[in-house]
């Protein structure tokens, strides 16, 4: 796995992300509730942090929980909620090493359907339906895993020519599109629930 992305908009952080499975993984965990490119960039500050060029799932599934915490709260914060979501990251990393020895990559490597990896990320802490299908098109789109049936099984997010999600960001011009995207859903959603629509 060495792929070129460009989501956390660093040399260094996305060279980690395009290297690293783990690392691409918890970037789509941090995900939520900040900018884009804060996190992405966030296991590249954890790596180093921890003095280390790359993450490592066992050596995060026992490390001790208050200082983990600590590591990401320092500024700048990994995340605008680092406690918890130090919490998450290592939730993550610990079902990784009971359930894939550790190897993140594991999760897609064998998957015999886009079906089936979907119901492998949809099964992990931290990842909801929405989170999974954007994950099932960001291996599909940018790290050419592409188990039959994929693009169904991360539903629009898989859409060839879509600009909906980090899937689709391969520069500033598509991070500009799927930002665009983003703020007309958000008007959509917002101009539904006024007139007393359930959202789409």
């Amino acid at each position: 796995m060495d792929t070129t992305v460009r989501l956390a908009q660093q040399p260094e952080a996305d060279a980690l992300l395009g290297r690293s499975p783990l690392a691409i993984l918890t970037g789509m965990l941090l995900d939520q509730q900040v900018p884009m490119e804060w996190a992405f960039s966030g296991p590249y500050t954890i790596a180093r942090r921890m003095g280390r060029d790359d993450l490592d799932a066992h050596e995060i599934a026992v490390y001790d929980p208050e200082r983990f915490a600590a590591l990401l709260s320092e500024k700048p914060a990994v995340h605008r909620y680092p406690g918890a979501m130090a919490k998450r990251v290592q939730l993550l990393c610990q079902y990784l090493v009971e359930h894939y020895g550790g190897d993140a990559s594991g999760l897609w490597r064998d998957a015999g359907s886009g079906a089936e990896l979907l119901d492998r990320l949809n099964a992990l802490p931290g990842f909801g339906r929405q989170k999974a299908q954007i994950f099932v098109a960001l291996l599909g789109k940018q790290f050419g895993v592409q188990p039959s049936g994929w693009r169904e099984a991360a539903g629009a997010y898989g859409e060839a020519g879509s600009y909906r999600s980090v899937a689709d960001i391969t520069g500033p011009a598509s991070l500009g599109k799927v930002r665009a995207y983003k703020q007309q859903a958000k008007r959509a959603a917002k101009e539904a629930k006024a007139r007393g629509e359930k959202p789409r």
